[in-house]
This record gives structure tokens, sequence and C-alpha cells, in this order.
């Protein structure tokens, strides 16, 4: 980190603070793979899937004008699912970088990327990635960015582009420079109103409870310094600053204005998006930005008590995820007919096993871990429990799940039977029934019911009239059959056909 030289106010000093760079595009647009090269990381390969799951910050260091400078970037997610978490992240910053495929153009994510960046007012560069591909077309992508009114240099606007290669390096350097030159040019001209010596304001871009460390908080800072044993604030959530760290894991005694840092020491998850300050000043100043709050965010964890109503024709789910952006993902992903009776962060309970069986719900995690006395619970307990890394694979199956059940509830009935006597055979017992409405066939599917109890479900293996073997009986036919799995049934019961 660049030491600052709190204290003092001249323009020069100001301008040493790292500018808060917002990376927004299109999901395999290359945005971590360009963060990549510009951090000379791997964070891309330790990425499930290879698309960015939660919102990192992480600061770089590069000599400009014969001076060391900063930037912080914030990669936000490009995933449909992480909307909120892109306003976030433009909220948070002082410029933007949408980052454009020069092969693939503009794709459904750029453009909601481009009404971020223009409700947000923050300046923005627009960097066209893939450069060395030989199927690029860069004049094409820029005339679908004209279409959506970004106004490009050399095209009548104000807006820079650049052509970079994140695998040859190619315009690293420059697009770094051109960074701190846009960032410079609002500073100078009074864009940015900031300092170390204003009350001391941050945004919280992710959270999570940690199982060993209690609380914590990424922040952005955007105005004043934050020491350790400072007295912090967020909404109704407070606490004392025990630990700072950086991107790099390096504890340190303070930060200010520019830098991303993990805080330790609130005594509840604060909520992302919300802005934190000390308990000893006024309240936070406005930001350009304010981030709207979602259902999803309201009072951290939401229960639906044991005797809520709940529609049949939904999905009750409880959902546990590692990180409280993440969670508000989900949520906000979530078709209609799911019903959440339960949603926060952390690992999967015993007494969330027990929770969804008394309100009748099934249990996601995302990226967190099970117990193996919590998967045996759910095992006895009969709750569906699966643990998901990618947001969209749990999409998928939710749909494929929520589908099932109403088609379970829509069911097609092909005929019903009332059970008139039972009698052994070899080491079975057969089913004399009458057929009351519709058919009964081989191989069919029944419920056998009990008055409104259902007593389970099985298949028809075999059907007889007699000592003839038969495919199917009729409404009004008697006929003896056996089920496979074997049900305990008794005289007057019900069987339902259906699919």
């Amino acid at each position: 980190m660049v030491k600052k030289n709190i204290g003092k106010t001249n323009k020069s000093e100001d301008l040493i603070y790292p500018p808060v760079v917002a990376v927004l595009g299109h999901v395999d647009h290359g945005k971590t793979t360009l963060l990549d090269a510009i951090r000379k990381t791997s964070i891309a390969l330790r990425e499930h899937g290879g698309i960015t799951q939660k919102i990192g910050a992480s600061s770089v260091e590069i000599t400009h004008e014969g001076k060391k400078r900063n930037i912080t970037f914030i990669d936000t997610p490009g995933h449909e699912a992480f909307s909120l978490m892109r306003g976030r992240g433009v909220a948070a910053a002082d410029i933007g970088l949408l980052v454009v495929s020069a092969v693939d153009g503009v794709m459904p994510q750029t453009k909601e990327s481009i009404r971020l960046l223009q409700a947000s007012k923050v300046p923005f560069i627009v960097v066209l990635t893939k450069s060395d591909d030989p199927n690029k077309n860069p004049e094409k992508a820029k005339q679908q960015l004209l279409k959506e009114e970004v106004l490009l240099e050399n095209y009548g606007g104000d807006i820079p582009v650049i052509e970079v290669s994140a695998k040859t390096n190619t315009n690293i350097k420059e697009l770094l420079e051109l960074i701190l030159l846009v960032f410079d040019m609002r500073k100078h001209s009074g864009f940015y109103k900031f300092s170390s010596n204003n009350p001391f304001s941050a945004i919280v871009i992710e959270s999570k409870l940690d199982q060993k460390s209690g609380p914590r908080a990424t922040l952005i800072v955007k105005n004043g310094t934050i020491f350790l044993r400072d007295e912090i604030v967020c909404t109704d959530i407070s606490g004392r600053v025990r630990t700072i760290i950086n991107d790099l894991g390096q504890r340190l005694e303070k930060a200010t204005v520019g830098e991303a840092v993990e805080i330790l020491g609130f005594e509840e998850v604060p909520k992302a998006g919300e802005i934190a300050f000390k308990k000893s000043e006024k309240a936070a100043e406005e930001l350009p930005v304010q981030i709207p709050v979602s259902e999803a965010e309201e009072g951290g964890v939401k229960e639906l008590g044991p005797n809520t109503d709940i529609d049949t024709n939904v999905l009750s789910v409880i959902i546990c995820a590692d990180s409280q952006g993440a969670l508000e993902a989900i949520v906000n992903k979530m078709p209609e007919r799911i019903k959440i009776a339960m949603a926060k962060t952390g690992d999967i309970e015993t007494s969330d096993v027990l929770f969804a069986k008394s309100v009748g719900a099934i249990i996601l995690g995302f990226n967190i871990k099970i117990k193996p006395e919590v998967i045996k619970l759910a095992a006895t307990e009969k709750i569906i429990l699966k643990n998901y890394l990618l947001i969209y694979e749990m999409m998928d199956e939710i749909q494929d799940l929520l589908d099932g059940k109403i088609l379970s509830l829509q069911e097609e009935v092909f005929g019903t039977a009332k059970v008139l006597a039972r009698f052994p055979f070899e080491k079975t017992e057969v089913m004399g029934i009458v057929v009351t409405d519709g058919r009964i066939a081989r191989g069919d599917r029944v419920r056998v019911m009990r008055g409104e109890e259902v007593i389970g479900e099985a298949n028809i293996s075999s059907v007889r009239q007699g000592k003839e073997t038969v495919s199917k009986v009729e409404k009004g036919q008697e006929a003896g059959i056996i089920l496979s799995p074997f049900l305990d049934f008794t005289i007057g019961d019900v069987l339902i056909s259906h699919r």
C-alpha cells in the first residue's frame, strides 16, 4: 500500500489517493482474465466454472509520471443473477471499466452495465477485450455501443475506448495510465470530493459470518480514515475495529480513502451495500449513488412460522449461502412460485433441518459446509438437502424440481378402484379390487388411500382375472393385482392410478 501523508490538505497530496475502479460487463467477456493480467494473479483459475461469484477488491501499484500510484479494483460479477451486486460496485467506484468482447460485442449484461454506469454518473472507459483473437470485430462492437448511447471518443463523444489483450498483455499498462488520467482530470475539476480529513464513510461491498472469526465485512473507504480500535457503526449494527486486512492478507493499523479492506469487529454481519461510519463522528456524508436495499436484505434472516399459510402451488425453500451478496443474488433470482421460508448466511445446522420439517421445505446451500450429522438428520427426516458451487446450476435444478411439483399437483388420473379382498399368493399377497372409475393396468403407478391418509405408492406388477393374466381392467370389472413394492393394504382402501 502507498503511505499517505495524513494531515496535509494540498492538492498534490489529494492525488495520491487511489481511484476505485469497478469492472463491469457480460459473463465470459474477459473481466477476470483482464484483472488477472493486471494483478499477476490466478483468480480466474480459482473460481468454480470460471465465473466470479462474489465481489472481490484488490489494489495494484504502478509508476505513473515518476510517482508510485495505486488503483483499487472492484471485480463485479458478470452473471445475470448478480445485477444488484453490480449496481453496488458502481456506487462504490470513482471510475467504471465497461468490458466488451471485441469478438462477441454487446450482450444482455453489457446493456445492463451501461444503464448502471449512465445512471450513476460515474465516468467510465470502454475496454474492448480479446484484441488478439482473429475473429475480432472492434468496429462492430463500437457501433453497437453507439446504439446504446455510449458516446465514444472519435465518434462525437468523450468516453475513452481502448483495445486490450490479457493473453498477450497488449495495452494493459496503457489502460492503467488511462485510468489515472481520467481520474486526475476529474479530480482537478472538483468532481471528486473526498479527503482523509473528512468524517469517515465506507461502503460495505461484501459481508459474511465466519464460524471462527465472527462477522467479516469488506469495505471501500470513500472518505476519512479508520483506525484500529475505532468504534464503527453500520445502520443499527455497531462494533469496535479489532482487525484491518488488505487484499494481500496483511494486517494494517489504518485504512483511508480509496482503499479496500476487510474489517473484523462488527457485533453482527452488516448488510452489503450499507454505509459505515465512526460512532464518534456525525452520520456519513451522502454518497453519489444511493444503494437500494432489496426485500431480501431487510432483516438479514427471514422466516415463516410453521403455521404460515403456504400455497400448495409453490415450493418452500430454506437458503443458506456463504455471503450476504450471494444470498441476495439467489433470493432475487428465485422463480415466483418459490416460497422462501428462511434465508441466511452461514452453514446449515441441525436446527435448519428441523425447521424445514416443520414448514415442509427443502434446504439449498451455496458454497457452504454441511456437517455429517446434519446430512444424517436430513436423511432421517426425509428433508431434501443439497449444496451448490454455481448459482446457475442451482436455478436449473430448482426449475426442474418446481416443474415436477407442479406436475404432481396437476396429475393425470387413469382410474380408481376399491379393495374388496386380500389373499396370500406365493411370498406376497394379492389385492382383490373392483374398478370404480376409468381403468387399472399393469405397470401403473398407484397411490393407496385409507380415508384421507396416504398409505404409500407402488407399481402394479401383475393383473389377473381368475387364472388369466390381463394387461388392464375397466370400470365395473374385478381383478386381482400384485403391488411392487408390497404395501400393507386392507379391505376398504382406495387405489388411485395416476401419472
